[in-house]
C-alpha cells in the first residue's frame, strides 16, 4: 500500500500564500462593486445627482386672491335695531363700511368677492354717499330702493347695480317676526344670475395693501394698546370691539351686545379696523326725512387697529370715484394684516375710545 506524502510549506511560502489570498479577496470585492455600478448605470441611464431640497410653498393671501380680477358685490345691509338680529353672511365680506344715515342709525355696505355665500342681508335702500365707496372698489352695487339723491347719481356716476327683487334676485323670509321691509335677502348665486350684461372684471387695484406676513404693530410709530375700541355714531348707535389675543381678531359688539350672525349664531370677528371721522349734516331736500350729506372728499386723520394695537394714520380721497388712500404718519402707504376689515366712517365730534 502506497503511503501518501505530506507536502511541507516553508515559512516564506506560507506568507506568500496568505498575501495572495488577501489580494484575491480584494480583487473579487472590487470587481463586484464595479459590476454593480455598471449594471445600475445601464438600468436607469441617469446621472447620480443629489436629491433637490423640498421647495418652500409660496405664501398667499387668505382674505382675497390677489390674482383675481373679479368685481366685488357691494351690498347695502339693513342695520336698524329690529333687523340686526337677522343679519346674515357678513363674516364672508372682506371689507365692510359703516356710515351714518337718517335718524341716527347706520347702514353697512359689505363687499363680497369670489364667495358663494348662501344668505346675505337683510337688504336695504341706497344712500348716495355709499356709491363713492362702491366706486372706489369698482364694485357692482346691490340694493333695494334708493333716496332721490342716489337715484340721480346712478346715471350721473355710471353705477353698475343690481336692485334686488324678491321675484328674481332675492327672497323675503316670511318666517321672521319683523315687517316686510326687513325680510329681504339675497345670495351670491342669485346675484350672479342677475348680472345680465354688466362688466364682471375689475379695472382697478384692491383698495387696501395687504401684508401676507403678520405686521408687528407694536413696533410702528405712535402705536398704542388697543384691546378695547368703542366708536359712537349717535345716541342710539355705538359699535365696539374686544380683542381676542388667542384668535388674533376683534370680536364685534353693537350697543354693548354681541354682534352675531343669524344663521351661524357666531359672533362676527374682524382682523382689521380702520376708523376716521368726517362731517355730516341734514340735507334740505324738501322731504323732511332727515337724509344726510357726508363731507368725505378731502383728507384727515384716523387710526388703523389690528393685533391689539392702534397706530395713527392719515387718509385722502380726492373725488367720489377715486380710491381712499391711507398712510402712516411718516407718509408711507398703509399696509394691513391679511384678514377682513371694518371701515368705520364716524361722524365728526363723536366719541372714540381706544384702550
Amino acid at each position: 500500500m502506497t503511503k501518501s506524502k505530506k507536502i511541507k510549506i516553508g515559512k516564506k511560502n506560507k506568507i506568500i500564500f496568505i498575501i495572495g489570498g488577501i489580494i484575491l479577496v480584494i480583487a473579487i470585492v472590487i470587481i463586484a462593486l464595479v459590476s454593480s455600478k455598471v449594471f445600475s448605470s445601464d438600468k436607469d441611464n441617469t446621472p447620480n445627482t443629489p436629491s433637490e431640497p423640498n421647495q418652500v410653498e409660496e405664501k398667499k393671501l387668505q382674505i382675497v386672491d390677489e390674482n383675481s380680477t373679479s368685481r366685488p358685490y357691494a351690498v347695502m345691509i339693513n342695520n336698524i335695531s329690529v333687523a340686526r338680529p337677522y343679519q346674515s353672511g357678513l363674516q364672508d365680506a372682506y371689507i365692510i363700511y359703516e356710515i351714518i344715515v337718517e335718524g341716527g342709525i347706520t347702514r353697512y355696505m359689505a363687499l363680497f368677492m369670489d364667495q358663494d355665500t348662501a344668505r346675505i342681508g337683510s337688504i336695504r335702500s341706497a344712500r348716495h354717499y355709499f356709491l363713492d365707496y362702491a366706486l372706489e372698489n369698482d364694485a357692482i352695487f346691490v340694493h333695494h330702493g334708493q333716496s332721490p339723491q342716489a337715484l340721480s347719481d346712478f346715471s350721473t356716476l355710471g353705477i353698475d347695480r343690481i336692485e334686488v327683487s324678491e321675484n328674481r334676485t332675492g327672497w323675503r323670509d316670511t318666517s321672521l317676526n319683523v315687517s316686510s321691509e326687513h325680510r329681504l335677502f339675497t345670495n351670491i348665486e342669485m346675484l350672479n344670475s342677475g348680472l345680465k350684461n354688466l362688466r364682471t372684471e375689475r379695472e382697478n387695484d384692491l383698495l387696501l395693501n395687504y401684508s401676507i406676513d403678520e405686521i408687528d404693530m407694536s413696533s410702528l410709530e405712535g402705536a398704542i394698546p388697543a384691546t378695547s375700541v368703542s366708536i359712537k355714531y349717535s345716541s342710539g348707535t355705538t359699535s365696539s370691539y374686544e380683542y381676542d389675543a388667542d384668535a388674533k381678531v376683534y370680536k364685534r359688539f353693537v350697543n354693548g351686545d354681541e354682534h352675531t350672525d343669524y344663521v351661524t349664531k357666531e359672533q362676527y370677528t374682524f382682523k382689521n379696523i380702520i376708523t376716521y371721522q368726517v362731517d355730516n349734516y341734514t340735507l334740505n331736500d324738501g322731504e323732511n326725512k332727515g337724509r344726510q350729506e357726508l363731507e368725505n372728499i378731502g383728507s384727515g386723520t384716523g387710526y388703523y387697529i389690528s393685533a391689539g394695537y392702534a397706530v395713527p394714520i392719515t387718509w385722502e380721497k380726492t373725488s367720489r370715484s377715486s380710491q381712499t388712500k391711507y398712510y402712516y404718519e411718516n407718509g408711507e402707504e398703509l399696509k394691513v394684516n391679511d384678514g377682513n376689515t371694518f371701515i368705520q366712517i364716524q361722524p365728526e365730534g363723536q366719541k372714540l375710545d381706544i384702550a
